[in-house]
């Protein structure tokens, strides 16, 4: 057994070694790239087969007509089957998938755990089978990044190499679901925040362009979303479009302002099996009022890009009143508020589901919704309201992740709707630009950006934010007493090549510090040797700098103090000393490494 383990390790190394010899870097990435759009497309498909399997079991036989019991049920069981499997056998939290890859990005060399290669899939076609009201697009994201980190990882890979890798793997996961390539490369550039250059440019393409094909040969070559424009768009409805967007702006303020606040009520209840019932209640409660918040929602979509709006009360007790105006908009509004606490109770209870496909799905209601209930009213110019569903689509997708170009090509090639590319880009940009007026982050960065934990395009703060504090601390300064004579600190200074002496008590709490150039006009006096004592002439240090601190919030305290060097701390124990030319250093390898194309 051990020859056979050896064996194997001997071939993988001459593989390693023969790839140094015979590839060069960017062509092995390329090769990875294509092997991971291939993967990640295969997890596409398996997670897709899943759901809709799950899905077609548990409702063909559910009435149209009338109010379903079940769906009071089966959310309740999928989350609990998820909540119990991730909890007993994956034992890692996998929620929240994009925003732990951006975590791994900025905090962990961009190295995702091997089990994250599958366990988002298995987790969520549970949830979302079942019924849970989330999309699925998040967690084969996390399971697409997983792919390429590993990957890499296996190939021992610099962490440079690896981040690319990841976006490989997250562009794939979207452009195989969607089967949209171009969507795909610009997820990664602008959610991920991947660095557009020369060279992580054609990786990210080699990864969508296979995962898309692979989804092509498997599925078909038809948009995800049939979408026929039966109305053609003229240039006098543009003060409309305008002001959907604002409206799709502060729908998507709504959605994550909500969503946010829900976390943290989940966060705040202690025991799982709590959050699980108060999870489960509002979540059974929401789809049993609202069908349509069941599963990921696309058949409802579609209902609406086909103009038949009157399909989306099947199976509720809304049903009859199907036919009334006024009814249709009730109905349409509260699914529109009402979404944002089922996502929540979904993944809050137990369940793995993404926000991804909630935001489109919300965005198509906030659409319609908003062009019928203005043709509804009177207005003097009759809009199309399949037309404007599709562009809530992109306008709510730009504004809740601050993505307007993934939106706007997502949209036009999840539909084919590129006759309407000119009001596509008209909504995500007002939208956008509205909610960046009081959300400067999007739904998967804000909980980063709290901790200082964000990657960003901005060069500066994404090299501060790779820096770690635990490498630039220096810890060659002897320490001395408050009770030491002068005499002693002499001999102190004899043994040491620094000028900041710090000064702690007998529990190594930092009291101050002696500086060299304070001391320098009585230290040659012997008479003084017996009389002077250190607590006489330390000083306290201008600021002290916290174990645990971002590097962006110690340069601003390095700026405000105007010192060169600043004591480390950790609950007021002495650590170490820091000091700004150390880190400008540190700063300019990892800046020439980050910028290598």
């Amino acid at each position: 057994m051990k020859e056979d383990i050896t064996i194997e390790k001997d071939w993988f190394l001459r593989l390693l070694i023969w790839r140094e010899k015979h590839l060069k870097e960017r062509n092995f990435i390329l090769i990875l790239s294509f092997i991971i759009g291939i993967f990640t497309a295969a997890a596409t498909l398996l997670l897709k087969y899943l759901i809709h399997t799950i899905q077609n079991l548990l409702t063909d036989h559910l009435s149209v007509d009338g109010a379903n019991y079940l769906y009071l049920i089966y959310p309740v069981i999928g989350i609990l089957l998820a909540g119990l499997y991730v909890r007993y056998v994956v034992k890692d939290d996998i929620s929240h998938g994009v925003t732990r890859i951006l975590y791994a990005i900025s905090q962990k060399k961009s190295r995702l755990k091997p089990h994250n290669m599958y366990t988002s899939v298995i987790a969520s076609s549970i949830t979302i089978g079942f019924g849970g009201s989330v999309g699925a697009e998040a967690p084969i994201v996390y399971t697409g990044a997983a792919i390429g980190s590993n990957i890499g990882r296996l190939f021992r890979l610099d962490q440079r190499v690896l981040m690319l890798l990841v976006g490989c793997g997250s562009a794939a996961a979207i452009a195989g679901i969607f089967k949209a390539p171009i969507a795909g490369m610009l997820f990664t550039l602008e959610v991920l925040m991947v660095d557009l250059t020369t060279t992580s440019v054609l990786p990210l393409l080699v990864s969508s362009i296979t995962a898309v094909t692979v989804s092509y040969i498997f599925t078909g070559y038809n948009a995800e979303f049939s979408f026929v424009q039966t109305e053609e768009f003229v240039a006098g409805r543009i003060p409309y479009v305008i002001v959907l967007g604002v409206f799709c702006g502060f729908v998507s303020l709504y959605f994550t302002r909500v969503m946010n606040r829900m976390e943290n009520i989940f966060r705040k209840i202690g025991t799982p099996w709590k959050k699980f019932a108060f999870g489960s209640v509002i979540l059974s409660l929401s789809i049993f009022l609202l069908p349509p918040l069941y599963g990921e929602g696309y058949e409802s979509i579609l209902q609406l890009l086909s103009g038949h709006y009157e399909e989306i009360t099947q199976g509720s007790l809304f049903y009859a009143g199907r036919e009334q105006a006024w009814n249709m908009i009730l109905i349409l509004s509260l699914v529109i508020l009402v979404k944002v606490f089922a996502t929540s109770a979904t993944n809050g209870g137990g369940g793995v589901g993404g926000t991804f496909a909630p935001s489109l799905y919300v965005g198509c209601f906030a659409g319609f919704f908003f062009a019928y209930t203005l043709n509804h009213i009177g207005m003097p110019m009759e809009l199309s309201a399949k037309n404007f569903a599709l562009m809530g689509m992109a306008g709510v997708m730009a504004a809740v992740m601050h993505a307007p170009l993934m939106a706007i090509f997502l949209t036009a090639e999840l539909t084919g709707g590129y006759e309407l590319f000119l009001p596509l880009m008209i909504t995500s940009t007002v939208a956008y630009a509205t909610i960046k007026i009081f959300e400067p982050h999007s739904i998967y960065t804000m909980r980063l950006a709290k901790k200082g934990e964000l990657l960003t395009h901005h060069k500066d703060k994404a090299v501060l934010t790779l820096l770690k504090m635990d490498s630039v601390i220096e810890k060659d300064f002897l320490t001395v007493q408050p009770d030491m004579t002068l005499g002693d600190m002499v001999k102190v200074i004899s043994q040491s090549h620094r000028n900041i002496f710090p000064v702690t008590d007998r529990n190594n709490k930092m009291l101050g510090i002696v500086l060299l150039d304070d001391i320098r006009n009585i230290m040659f006096r012997p008479d003084l040797y017996k009389r002077m004592y250190v607590r006489k002439f330390m000083v306290s240090p201008p600021a002290k700098i916290e174990v645990g601190m971002s590097m962006e919030q110690v340069m601003k305290t390095f700026d405000e103090t105007n010192a060169w060097n600043l004591p480390v701390v950790e609950n007021n124990e002495y650590v170490g000393f820091v000091s700004k030319s150390k880190i400008f250093n540190s700063y300019r390898r990892v800046l020439v490494h980050f910028s290598q194309d």
